[in-house]
């Protein structure tokens, strides 16, 4: 960091950072505004996470084998992790993790939308792999070259181990629907809960989304919401003949013209109202997500006065 430097020479630095493709680093100069930026968007990718384990964690009971059960657990562990790699990121940037927790718990900070529904079938947590987390590389990926360094280091194995997932839900919904005919029912009543949620994960259109472009100016995305939902729905539709499964949408075509997908409008409204906290599980979440910060409080505690115990017997 340059301390020396007027402003005018700080921000003609970051921009000249920017412009060659070169990270920034947390003792680099940057603007409030991108500060605040990457705090919103890293603390909500790694509030996702952790609330992301609540569906697929209600299966591991439940799991119709060890097998499956083992692998569910090593998920779920995973997504734990990302969270924590995420939040560590956020951290560099001046904001601690007990504050990132105040404002999920309170209900002043977003995470996804899609973890805001019910899972009733074994079939969702095919889908949930196949569908969500394969949204979640389709958008992520990218972003392993995202401008700010923390960030897209993070990234790099977060997205190693989404690909574990996204090869699991396949898997699953793969085994079902080469079962009985009623499991095979299972797994297409599974694709029709998931696929258009999975398709808004990507956010609102360029033209109603207020950040996005400013994030690819700064190039921490480096591709617009329509261009990663095009990219998403393309990558599909093989996936769908190989598991003998039918698109959601019917009036779904390829444009040869334009070389663009052509769908069905999505229900924004139904998006924004699960944003606004009316979904079918947002307040079941955030519960469960309140009851588990406070049931954990001895294992801070705990941790904390241990910590202070070894830094006292160092110095």
């Amino acid at each position: 960091m340059t301390a020396t430097l007027d402003d005018a020479a700080q921000q003609a630095r970051f921009d000249a950072l920017i412009d060659a493709d070169e990270r920034i680093e947390p003792r680099d100069w940057m603007p409030e505004a991108y500060r605040k930026t990457l705090i919103r968007q890293i603390s909500q990718h790694a509030h996702s996470e952790i609330i992301g384990m609540q569906p697929e964690g209600n299966w591991i009971t439940r799991a119709p084998s060890l097998k499956r059960k083992a692998i569910l657990i090593a998920k779920v562990q995973d997504e734990a992790g990302h969270g924590l790699y995420l939040y560590s990121a956020a951290q560099t940037l001046g904001i601690s993790r007990e504050e990132m927790t105040r404002q999920l718990i309170e209900g002043q900070a977003r995470y996804s939308s899609i973890f805001n529904y019910h899972t009733p079938t074994w079939a969702d947590m095919g889908a949930i792999g196949w569908l969500v987390d394969g949204a979640a590389i389709c958008n992520q990926v990218p972003l392993c070259r995202a401008s700010y360094g923390p960030y897209g280091r993070a990234m790099v194995r977060i997205c190693k181990e989404e690909s574990f997932h996204q090869r699991q839900g396949f898997e699953i919904l793969l085994t079902l629907s080469r079962g009985t005919p009623q499991q095979k029912q299972m797994a297409q009543d599974a694709v029709n809960r998931w696929y258009f949620p999975s398709l808004m994960m990507f956010g609102p259109p360029d033209d109603e989304s207020p950040n996005s472009a400013q994030s690819m100016a700064w190039k921490i995305k480096r591709f617009s919401n329509d261009e990663l939902r095009q990219r998403f729905v393309g990558m599909l539709q093989p996936q769908f003949e190989a598991l003998g499964l039918e698109c959601p949408d019917k009036e779904l075509y390829f444009d040869e013209e334009t070389g663009r997908w052509v769908m069905s409008e999505l229900d924004w409204e139904e998006f924004r109202e699960v944003l606004r906290g009316n979904g079918e599980a947002n307040a079941e979440r955030i519960r469960h997500r309140r009851q588990a910060h406070d049931e954990g409080e001895w294992v801070r505690e705990a941790a904390a006065a241990f910590a202070a115990k070894q830094q006292s017997a160092a110095a």
